[in-house]
């Protein structure tokens, strides 16, 4: 139990400490390596000693006295900048030009920067705010954990090299990094609405931690409507959580989700949040998405799902991202608007991309309208191939249940 509690605490507090000595050192090796010390002391003491009032306070004084000795010692060996050196030995006040003081805020922003390409910016961010390991992020650009690291490494370079300052920028100076930093927020929280190595498939914290930006964002730029769509996409989905895992341990579908377990406040707070983004008349894919969300959201049951406004709404984000994976979805939504067959060519001409060869969650979608068409041997077919790409086992407990449901 008091594992579990300790687990809980350090992904609470890990990204805000992360992002705090970021600031205070200038050096994002050297703030990592004290972080992962203040843990390992804390693992030691607070089994006996309890956990502290502010374990966030806790980690940060431990790490930045153990940040001290590290940077001295480095700087001996020529390992660490003279301006890491100089930081640990004075207490910087959060500086910030836009009026929000938010470590975490700054650190998108700094991973964001346009001098970085952007597979770096993304790498960086979920590595420092997401908090996921090396492999876990090789695995989220389907490329050798090897390739990662060194993609880490040099985007750490660069930002010491270039003196990338840890700021929000100026406001005129937003709308150039607004899309960056965004689908960095969207990552984060993908990471924890379906996490791709965790141990659990939801990760509450790391969605807590998106919506948490997602909202100073909106208060970074209020005249700006796809902040307020990412954040509304994200609380309405966040908002099924405690739906989406059945008794087995596998996903449970929307359709077949209890809606008495959604969280009606969170679901109310998207939807004013969306109807704010769409009262600026600036529409983006944010926005369409959230919509979707929206409709599914917000019908009392599932054979109340709008799916014909949701197949409208998905034609006009092919148009904005015309992604095979949006296309998929797409296909999902004209098939089950009363179009199946149609919804089925769409996923055929889809599954000869060489892209989505080794998607998973294609074979599991042609699986499904097979399954609703009664085509069961097709769909056990499909539901195998699916099986055999499939990582997580929450989605391995739902693919086998619906294998088991054809074949019986």
């Amino acid at each position: 139990m008091l594992g579990q509690i300790l687990d809980q605490v350090f992904r609470r507090e890990a990204g805000r400490v992360l992002a705090t000595l970021i600031r205070q050192l200038g050096d994002f090796d050297l703030a990592e390596d004290a972080l992962q010390d203040a843990i390992a002391r804390a693992l030691e003491r607070w089994p006996n000693e309890g956990i502290p009032t502010n374990p966030a306070a806790w980690l940060t004084t431990v790490a930045r006295r153990r940040s001290i000795d590290l940077a001295r010692r480095r700087k001996s060996h020529g390992e660490v900048s003279d301006l890491a050196a100089e930081a640990i030995d004075v207490e910087e006040g959060p500086a910030t030009i836009s009026g929000i003081d938010d470590d975490r805020l700054r650190l998108v922003f700094t991973c964001c920067h346009p001098a970085l390409a952007q597979p770096a910016q993304v790498a960086l961010a979920l590595r420092t705010l997401g908090g996921l390991s090396t492999r876990e992020i090789a695995r989220a650009f389907v490329e050798p954990e090897a390739t990662t690291a060194q993609r880490l490494v040099r985007a750490k370079q660069k930002i010491r090299d270039a003196r990338i300052p840890y700021e929000v920028p100026q406001r005129e100076d937003l709308p150039l990094r607004i899309a960056a930093v965004l689908e960095v927020i969207y990552l984060i929280f993908n990471e924890g609405y379906s996490a791709t190595e965790a141990e659990s498939y939801l990760r509450p914290d790391l969605c807590g931690e998106a919506i948490r930006l997602g909202r100073l964002m909106v208060e970074l730029m209020p005249d700006e409507a796809e902040p307020r769509g990412l954040t509304a996409l994200m609380l309405l989905h966040h908002a099924r959580r405690a739906a989406r895992i059945g008794a087995d341990g596998g996903i449970v579908p929307l359709e077949e989700q209890d809606r008495s377990l959604w969280n009606h406040d969170e679901i109310g707070e998207g939807t004013a949040l969306l109807d704010a983004a769409i009262a600026l008349r600036r529409p983006g894919p944010y926005q369409i998405q959230a919509a979707v969300a929206a409709l599914h959201a917000n019908a009392p049951t599932a054979a109340d799902t709008d799916w014909p406004q949701i197949a409208a709404l998905y034609g006009g984000l092919v148009r904005h991202t015309p992604t095979p994976v949006v296309q998929l979805n797409a296909a999902a939504a004209l098939a089950m608007c009363g179009r199946l067959d149609e919804g089925l060519d769409w996923m055929n001409r889809l599954a000869e991309l060489e892209w989505l060869r080794d998607y998973h969650l294609l074979p599991a979608a042609r699986a499904d309208l097979l399954r609703r068409a009664g085509r069961l041997a097709e769909s056990a077919a499909e539901y195998h191939r699916a099986l055999g790409g499939v990582k997580a086992p929450a989605e391995r407990i739902y693919l086998e249940r619906r294998l088991r449901e054809v074949t019986a």
